[in-house]
């Protein structure tokens, strides 16, 4: 049945209730920033974005 909710686009209503991840806010992914050092001696800045490893990208924790 899962198959036909992604199709269908149906969720289920009870997800709207479990506990939203805190390390990622709900959204399933970290971000960081980071700065490098190029071989000019530039800073180069960038934001590296990752799964969020305690709710497995779902942005969602676990029941129980």
């Amino acid at each position: 049945m899962a198959t036909d909710n992604e199709k269908t686009g149906a969720f289920d209503v009870s997800q709207l209730k479990q506990e939203r991840c805190p390390d990622c806010a709900g959204s399933g992914q970290l971000h960081f920033d980071s700065e490098n050092i190029n071989e000019h001696f530039e800073v180069e800045k960038q934001t590296v974005i990752t799964p969020c490893p305690r709710c497995a990208g779902k942005g969602f924790l676990p029941p129980g």
